[in-house]
């Protein structure tokens, strides 16, 4: 139980930082920034717990990857959705009622292609500095962790919403910040991103 309220907590504070950065009266460009901080500092709190997944395309691939018993998965799942869904929530609390504009992406392929890079970028970087035999122990995980994601929001934040976490995707959905219509896409782009790089990380280590 304590591993999915930690899920719970760090995936809220994701979810709600992006609703309070993004929505005005908003960090502006900085918010990219301030988005990857709040992640790095929760994996650093809560990795030795849960693993600091947040995510449940994380999830997803770190249970193909054989460091996430599947006792678990379902539960990580529902404790980060459910977490977001809290976080929009109080987000809309806090902001003023129609001060978020959705984006409009340019059709589904550029969309799909941000996600699944990203996705793939963070779950890779995830594996690699967190579950790697080569790098237990290290200090650094946190932080390479969450420069991902913020290089992935100011990169293509633009063209698909930079949300490379189902939890993510369906938190700016209900806080007006992605159209309803975009959301199969992004959850599309991240599964396929996540499998990819778990694919990958077993491709590179072997049966490590």
């Amino acid at each position: 139980m304590k591993k999915y309220l930690v899920e719970f907590i760090g995936t809220f504070f994701l979810v709600f930082t992006v609703g309070s950065t993004v929505i005005p009266p908003s960090a502006g460009s900085l918010a990219p920034v301030a988005i990857g901080a709040v992640f790095m500092v929760m994996v650093f709190a809560g990795a030795h717990v849960s693993g600091g997944h947040y995510n449940p395309a994380v999830t997803l691939a770190v249970w193909i990857r054989g460091k996430c018993e599947t006792k678990d998965v379902v539960p990580y799942w529902i404790s980060q959705v459910a977490a977001a869904f809290v976080a929009a929530w109080m987000v809309g609390k806090i902001k003023m009622q129609g001060a978020a504009t959705p984006l409009a992406i340019a059709g589904w392929k550029p969309a799909f292609v941000a996600e699944f890079l990203f996705t793939f970028a963070l779950c890779w970087v995830m594996l690699n500095a967190a579950t790697s035999k080569g790098t237990a122990g290290n200090s650094f995980y946190g932080l390479a962790i969450g420069a991902t994601v913020m290089v992935g929001v100011f990169a293509v934040g633009g063209v698909s919403g930079g949300a490379f976490n189902p939890a993510v995707a369906s938190g700016i959905s209900l806080m007006g910040l992605s159209f309803w219509g975009n959301y199969w896409v992004l959850l599309a782009g991240e599964i396929a991103g996540a499998i990819a790089a778990a694919t990958a990380y077993k491709v590179v280590n072997g049966s490590e």
